[in-house]
C-alpha cells in the first residue's frame, strides 16, 4: 500500500432496480429515476443498472431501454450497465444499443461487460437458444465492440448505425482474477463486484495493477469496487434496515427468492447458522452504521485498497431510508477526501 498517494475518490451508484414487497416494477422504476436525481446532485459520478433474468426482485433485465429511461431524466451524471451480460448478446446489437444511448445522451454513457448470465443456467438457455452451447470467447467479444464503436471502423463490412465511430467507454466487470487479466492485457477500467464475491477482491485488483498494459483507452489502472452500503442516523436505525438485505441474499444462498422484504428486529428466526454465515461471506464488504462508523470504516477500506471509485449498491426497502442512505455516503466520502486532500 502506498500511503503517500492521496486521490479524490469517485462514487457512484449500482442500482438492480430492486422490487420490494407490496410494490411493482412501475413504482421501482419512478424510484430509481428519483434516486438518480437526487444522485446527480449529490455529485454521484455515475449510476449504473445491472442485468439480471428471471429474478422476482431484480427488474433491471432490459437493461439498455432503463438506461434510456435513467439518462433522459437526468442531466449530467453518467449512466450505464453494471453490467451487460455479453454471453447473452451479440456484440452488434450491443453497439448498435449503446450506439443508440450516447447518439442520445452524448458524453454520459458507459458500458460495463460481466462473462457470467447473470441469472440460471435454465433462463440462460432460454436467452441463448441455439447458441447455449456455443463457446463463448470474452476478449474476442470486446474487441469486436471496440471495432464497432471506432472512428477507424468506417470503411468495414460490418457497422453498428448508430454507434459507428462514438468509441463508447468500456469497462470489464468482474468477481474473479480472470476478469483482471482480461482487463490488464486490453488496458480498461476495471470493476469488481465485492459486493456479493468478495473472495478474490484483493487478489484480482492486485493482479490488475500489476499487469496493466496502457492503452489508447487508459494511461494507468482504474479500479472500482462495488460495495454493499447502508447508511442511517444511527448504528442501530443502519443495523435494522440492513436486515432487507441480509434476506435478499438470504433468497441468494438459499434458492427461495422474494421481493425485497421490510426490515426486521431479529433475523434469528428467519436464518440458520450456516445460512448465516453464508450471507456474512458473501457481505463481507459492507458498510452498514451511522456517519462516524462509516467514515471511519471507509477510511480503513480505502487506505487499504487505494480504488479510484467507490460504486454503492442499497437494498433498502423504504425508499426514502434510501435516499438518506446516499445522501449521507456522499457526505461521508466528501469528508474523507477533503481531508486526504
Amino acid at each position: 500500500m502506498d500511503t503517500k498517494e492521496s486521490k479524490n475518490i469517485a462514487y457512484s451508484v449500482l442500482d438492480l432496480a430492486t422490487v420490494v414487497e407490496g410494490k411493482t416494477p412501475v413504482d421501482t422504476f419512478k424510484a430509481s429515476l428519483e434516486l438518480a436525481k437526487e444522485a446527480e446532485k449529490l455529485g454521484y459520478t455515475r449510476y449504473w443498472l445491472a442485468e439480471h433474468h428471471n429474478m422476482i426482485s431484480v427488474a433491471s433485465s432490459a437493461t439498455a431501454v432503463l438506461i434510456g429511461y435513467i439518462a433522459g431524466g437526468t442531466s449530467t451524471i453518467r449512466v450505464g450497465s453494471g453490467g451487460i451480460m455479453l454471453p447473452n448478446h451479440a456484440p452488434l446489437v450491443v453497439a448498435e444499443q449503446f450506439g443508440t444511448l450516447a447518439s442520445l445522451y452524448p458524453g454520459r454513457i458507459d458500458l460495463g461487460l460481466g462473462r457470467a448470465p447473470g441469472t440460471d443456467q435454465l433462463t440462460a438457455r432460454a436467452i441463448r437458444g441455439e447458441n447455449f452451447n456455443a463457446v463463448h470467447n470474452f476478449p474476442n467479444d470486446i474487441e469486436t465492440l471496440q471495432t464497432l464503436f471506432s472512428k477507424n471502423n468506417k470503411n468495414g463490412k460490418i457497422r453498428a448505425i448508430p454507434g459507428d465511430g462514438l468509441e463508447v467507454p468500456i469497462w470489464i466487470l468482474g468477481s474473479s482474477t480472470d476478469s483482471a487479466r482480461v482487463a490488464a492485457a486490453m488496458g480498461l477500467p476495471y470493476a469488481f463486484a465485492s459486493h456479493f464475491a468478495p473472495a478474490y477482491f484483493l487478489e484480482a485488483i492486485d493482479l490488475y495493477r500489476k499487469n496493466f498494459r496502457p492503452s489508447i483507452y487508459l494511461d494507468k489502472p482504474y479500479v472500482m469496487a462495488c460495495v454493499n452500503v447502508i447508511a442511517a442516523e444511527t448504528d442501530a436505525e443502519a443495523e435494522k434496515l440492513s436486515t432487507s438485505v441480509l434476506q435478499f441474499f438470504l433468497g441468494v444462498v438459499s434458492g427461495s427468492r422474494k421481493l425485497l422484504q421490510p426490515p426486521v428486529d431479529s433475523m434469528d428466526d428467519i436464518w440458520n447458522i450456516q445460512e448465516e454465515h453464508a450471507v456474512n461471506q458473501m457481505l463481507a464488504y459492507s458498510f452498514i452504521g451511522g456517519p462516524e462508523k462509516l467514515k471511519k470504516k471507509l477510511t480503513a477500506f480505502f487506505e487499504k485498497t487505494q480504488v479510484d471509485e467507490v460504486m454503492a449498491t442499497s437494498h433498502i426497502f423504504d425508499h426514502q431510508a434510501r435516499i438518506r442512505s446516499y445522501q449521507l455516503f456522499s457526505q461521508i466520502v466528501q469528508e474523507i477526501n477533503s481531508v486526504e486532500a
